[in-house]
């Protein structure tokens, strides 16, 4: 159900019927909330994915922006100026 890369990639899954059919479903654990490092200046038009390179080797891991930050949504990120940065590895 997701990448081999993705944080949930170890959740379980399990299938619910609905009227509509069968569909494949997790329950996606809340985020614990990582150690702040501190904040990032975003300039126009800097993307999420490369904040996320620049500070922790790892575009996909522009969640983890999401998760320091307080914000659920990339795009309520991506329209802040300030960006929190986790400590590597929280």
């Amino acid at each position: 159900m997701f990448s081999p890369g993705s944080r949930y990639a170890k959740e379980t899954t399990y299938t619910v019927q609905t009227k509509r059919g069968v569909v494949t479903a997790t329950t996606i654990p809340l985020p614990r909330q990582p150690q702040l490092l501190g904040f990032h200046r975003r300039l126009e038009g800097e993307r999420l994915d490369y904040i996320a390179t620049r500070h922790l080797s790892d575009p996909t891991a522009f969640y983890r922006l999401c998760d320091v930050s307080g914000t659920i949504a990339p795009d309520a990120l991506a329209a802040r100026e300030l960006v929190g940065v986790p400590v590597t590895g929280t």
